[in-house]
């Protein structure tokens, strides 16, 4: 499911979908074992961008959701309050990182980090909506 070719169609995607918008991003495919299998920085995107999409795909993968959807837990008084400070700095809790999911399995994930975050997930959307066409 990670072929080379794929995941280049994948970020060939996210990147049509970032000139759309009119921003610069990182990409980030990530397999369920945590192993970074492709990334792409577009010129124009922010160099912290190239920490935060990793960690966008890393997040997703080990709370087995959209990293949108972390944030109401972390806050103080919700149950994880504090979690992104046990982890060391690891966990993003905004949007921008979407698990993938075939049959129910997660198989890995895919972060993206650059713009605002509604643009992030926009182009993160994107990309999981190529990946899955690219798997049938």
């Amino acid at each position: 499911m990670f072929d080379r070719h794929k995941m280049e169609r994948v970020i060939d995607a996210a990147v049509d979908k970032a000139n759309e918008i009119g921003v610069g991003v990182t990409i980030a495919i990530m397999k369920n074992n945590q192993v970074l299998q492709m990334s792409y920085h577009m010129p124009n995107a922010n160099l912290v961008s190239c920490t935060l999409a990793p960690k966008k795909a890393w997040s997703a993968l080990a709370m087995k959701e959209p990293t949108k959807d972390i944030s109401p837990d972390i806050q103080p008084g919700a149950g994880l309050y504090q979690m992104e400070t046990m982890l060391d700095g690891r966990l993003a809790s905004f949007a921008g990182g979407i698990p993938l999911v075939i049959d129910g399995k997660m198989i890995g994930s895919i972060g993206v980090s650059g713009g605002l975050v509604e643009e992030d997930e926009a182009i993160c959307e994107a990309a999981v909506a190529a990946f899955l066409k690219e798997t049938k």
